[in-house]
């Protein structure tokens, strides 16, 4: 057997699949490497459970989706414990399982959470090449906007949550001052499709805060002039879509609510803050929110 943080695993090779829990391991092997702060020694061991976890994001059961596979796979990276090959491999895969038909609608939205912990160790220390950042930009950016399951949260299944996910995504590459002018604009196209989705789904978990972090993010950087800003906001109350509705059609209402709320969100921290570039957000939200019917 394979001791890992005290905890007894199967000394079973991992082998990236559809089984949760890997082969290797069971419900309360898995749980015990939790309570001793996924601790694994051996760095094979450690990259072999790291990809037979990726099978767990798609698990109905949030004690292993969120609570061990993306805990333990933040913890990893986050502790700088998976090497820039094995971010790569991680990535790819992430990158495939966006692709899958997911009807239960678990694996995509945390694949997006977990590249957003990619995303974030070639933040703090730089391995991605140019292109490769170039191509998770794309990547954040279409998964964002492709969006079109809204779920959020299930008392029993817990957490979906697909917009917030992939707005984190965004935030994340967003701070990376690798980032280039065009791949800002392409984030801020994405945020954009998502702030008023044409689907009339009113957000009633929090999206349209977590949609405005990557824009923050942006603005902090002072990449956008003033005038820049002012047209990008002010193209967004169109979004709501015909004023003659106004008021007397569901969708309509819906559109309105999350368009308000994204802004208000905006508006709120530019006002309170003392950063220029966030400050040059404050009258061009203010703006935006007097053209919403």
């Amino acid at each position: 057997m394979l001791i890992l943080a005290g905890g007894l695993l199967s000394a079973s090779p991992v082998r990236a699949g559809d089984d949760c829990p890997p082969e290797c391991a069971d419900a309360a092997s898995l749980q015990l490497l939790k309570r001793q702060g996924f601790v694994v020694e051996d760095a094979t061991t450690r990259n072999a459970l790291a990809l037979g976890l990726l099978a767990c994001l798609s698990s109905p059961d949030p004690l292993l989706r969120d609570g061990i596979a993306y805990e333990a796979l933040t913890a990893w990276l986050r502790g700088d414990q998976l090497d820039a090959g094995m971010r790569r491999q991680l990535r790819d895969r992430l990158y495939a399982m966006l692709q899958d038909v997911d009807e239960a609608g678990f694996r995509r939205p945390f694949s997006a959470l977990v590249l957003s912990e990619v995303a974030r160790t070639d933040r703090i220390a730089q391995w991605m090449r140019p292109e490769e950042r170039a191509d998770m930009v794309e990547a954040g950016a279409q998964y964002l906007t492709s969006i079109r399951d809204y779920r959020g949260y299930d008392n029993v299944q817990g957490w979906r949550h697909g917009i917030a996910h992939g707005s984190d995504w965004l935030m994340q590459l967003a701070m990376n001052p690798a980032l280039q002018r065009a791949q800002l604009d392409v984030i801020l196209g994405a945020v954009a499709a998502q702030a008023v989705p044409q689907s009339a789904h009113a957000y009633i978990y929090g999206e349209p805060g977590r949609l405005a972090r990557p824009v923050l993010h942006v603005a902090r950087r002072g990449a956008l002039t003033e005038v820049e800003w002012t047209a990008w906001f002010a193209a967004l109350p169109g979004k709501i879509g015909d004023p003659s509705g106004a008021y007397a059609d569901t969708a309509w209402l819906a559109r309105r609510h999350d368009l308000l709320a994204f802004l208000t969100a905006i508006h709120f921290e530019a006002q309170q803050s003392q950063d220029a570039g966030l400050k040059s957000l404050e009258l061009a939200a203010a703006r935006a929110i007097k053209a919403v019917p």
